[in-house]
């Protein structure tokens, strides 16, 4: 609907003196896009002087919509023909004014000499109060500038503070790079509380390490230094091999990936020469190639105290390996050797086995994970494990040893007496050689953690290892993730779980046991076991139905002691998910005991 209404000529409106701005007002139909004056008061002063009738049409919208205003005034029409006169003279002129204009400057532009430093002057004026760095981050006005370095003051102070107070200070990642490390290492010397301190990841360079300088021979409490992930070079190894000469206290130095090469290895051979406190050596992830381990192996030659040597990771091959097995032979105080990752095959298998056989010192840590060793290599391995007599740990994963090798180590393990963790992972070993480790573990009740992850043995090898373990051997902890055992698999392990009352950490991962894999289990968890505390069953397909086969069977069993389940990264909905924390709710109200379930 719409209504007009006409006001008199002679109308008077009231004026707000509170007002005397033009105010805007939104039209209600374009809401948000725009605004128009609010003109009435402006109107209503017209009215004063003009003779005319002033006509308000006010119209509605038929939805209660937006309402307009408008205004429209009678007025006599122009006339336009002296306009039309006296644009057709200005035009033209102005046209070619401005024409003229342009090309003036123009020529100006083209003959005027330029002035040869307007450029520099202009940056220098622009530049003022601003410090420029090509280093990301550091275009900063002056005043944000010195904020920044307010606050990093304050921060290295506390750090300081950490350090003339705890006997542990990790102060790795916090990027103080070498400015930051010259102002900590104040707090070193003569220092009589930080035993242990780590500046990894903080981009320290060579440079930096010159602050230790003066300050790690006056410290004679510190015993862990920890600097990897700093790309000191050889530079900074030799100018930190240079300092603790002196240095009486540290006893584990941590270079890992520190960008050392095969000279930063000789300065730490010459250091290993003359240094007697040092006990733990890390040197993984490095450049060291046949030349660096050369010179390590020297060393250890003269070196009574190095217990514990990390290598992992560089590139000793089998030469590496070979110079490194001379250095062992006459070496009476290595215990730990971790050569991970080094490609020394089958051949540096060979020459390192023989220089661990005429070692004189006690080797209880053995790391040849990673290296491109086969069924040959197995075997070299396998002897020196029959004649070890210290030997505790080995670790031979992600090598390709097959049944063939694991057979070889299998009749090792059943002469030996003293190794306790053993790692078979990743080495293609499939039902046949698993059956053998098994045959290896009924007399064998040393061996407590057995690592099978990664290895093809189907459901053919968790039953003959299943059987083996039921009643025999006194494994703690078994790994058999990525091991395709399936949902038959799973049955013979929960059929093995009924009675082992050993193992107490089960891992199995990504078997595809599914639902009917999950029930199995499930059924094992009913029945009273006092070892198991923790069962991994991630990246196995399991749905609801498993999820609830789970949750009944912690309801069902009140003595459960079972304390980690872990079904990350399966195919659970929230039904599921909600009946394991009713299950988990359940058991902590009947026994007080929590348990922790991941999804």
């Amino acid at each position: 609907m719409g209504f007009t209404s006409t006001h008199p000529l002679y109308f008077h409106p009231k004026v707000l003196p509170n007002n005397p701005r033009l105010r805007f007002q939104p039209l209600a139909s374009d809401y948000g896009r725009r605004h128009v004056p609010n003109t009435t008061s402006f109107i209503n002063r017209l009215c004063f002087s003009r003779s005319k009738r002033l006509v308000v049409t006010a119209a509605y919208g038929a939805e209660g919509g937006a309402r307009r205003r408008v205004y429209r005034q009678s007025q006599p029409p122009l006339n336009s023909a002296p306009v039309k006169q006296i644009a057709s003279f200005v035009v033209p002129a102005g046209v070619f004014v401005a024409a003229t204009f342009v090309l003036w400057k123009l020529v100006e532009k083209l003959l005027t000499p330029k002035p040869l430093r307007s450029s520099s002057v202009e940056n220098e004026s622009s530049s003022q109060g601003v410090k420029w760095s090509f280093a990301p981050g550091t275009n900063l006005l002056s005043g944000f500038a010195a904020k920044i370095d307010r606050q990093s003051k304050q921060t290295l102070n506390e750090f300081a503070k950490e350090l003339r107070t705890f006997s542990s200070v990790d102060m790795s990642g916090c990027n103080f790079g070498d400015e930051g490390l010259f102002f900590l290492a104040e707090s070193l010397g003569y220092n009589q509380v930080v035993e242990e301190v780590s500046f990894a990841a903080n981009g320290i360079t060579a440079a930096g390490i010159k602050a230790f300088d003066g300050v790690l021979q006056a410290n004679i409490v510190l015993k862990t230094l920890n600097l990897s992930g700093n790309p000191i070079g050889d530079d900074g190894v030799k100018c930190l091999c240079d300092i603790l000469v002196n240095n009486a206290s540290i006893q584990k130095l941590q270079l890992n990936s520190v960008d050392l090469g095969d000279e930063g290895a000789k300065e730490i051979a010459e250091l290993l020469k003359k240094n007697s406190t040092l006990r733990v050596l890390e040197l993984n992830n490095n450049m060291i190639d046949y030349s660096g381990f050369t010179s390590l192996a020297g060393a250890l030659l003269e070196n009574i105290t190095i217990r514990n040597l990390h290598l992992n990771g560089n590139y000793g091959g089998a030469l590496g390996a070979n110079a490194l097995a001379k250095g062992l032979e006459g070496n009476k105080s290595l215990r730990e050797l971790h050569i991970h990752g080094n490609s020394i095959g089958d051949e540096g298998v060979r020459a390192l086995m023989s220089g661990l056989s005429s070692h004189k010192g006690k080797t209880t840590l053995l790391d040849l994970g990673n290296n491109s060793i086969t069924a040959k290599g197995a075997f070299y391995i396998a002897e020196y494990i029959k004649r070890s007599k210290s030997l505790l740990w080995v670790n031979l994963y992600m090598n390709d040893i097959g049944d063939e090798g694991a057979e070889k180590i299998a009749d090792a393990l059943k002469e030996n007496r003293t190794i306790t963790t053993i790692d078979l992972g990743g080495n293609n070993v499939r039902a046949k050689g698993v059956g053998m480790i098994a045959e290896a573990l009924k007399d064998n009740i040393v061996i407590t953690n057995l690592e099978l992850g990664y290895n093809p043995i189907g459901e053919d090898g968790a039953k003959a290892l299943s059987e083996v373990l039921k009643f025999h051997g006194n494994v703690k902890t078994l790994k058999l993730g990525w091991c395709q055992i399936g949902p038959k698999g799973a049955e013979f392990i929960a059929d093995m779980l009924r009675y082992n009352n050993t193992i107490s950490i089960l891992d199995l991962r990504a078997n595809g046991l599914r639902d009917e894999g999950a029930a199995c289990l499930a059924g094992s968890l009913k029945v009273v076991n006092e070892a198991l505390t923790s069962i991994d069953l991630a990246f196995n397909e399991i749905r609801d139905e498993g999820a609830f086969a789970i949750a009944r069977a912690l309801k069902a069993n009140e003595d459960v002691t079972v304390t980690s389940i872990n079904l990350a990264s399966n195919f659970l909905t929230k039904f599921g998910q909600s009946a394991l924390s009713d299950a988990r709710d359940h058991v902590y109200e009947m026994s007080e005991r929590e348990v922790d379930i991941f999804f």
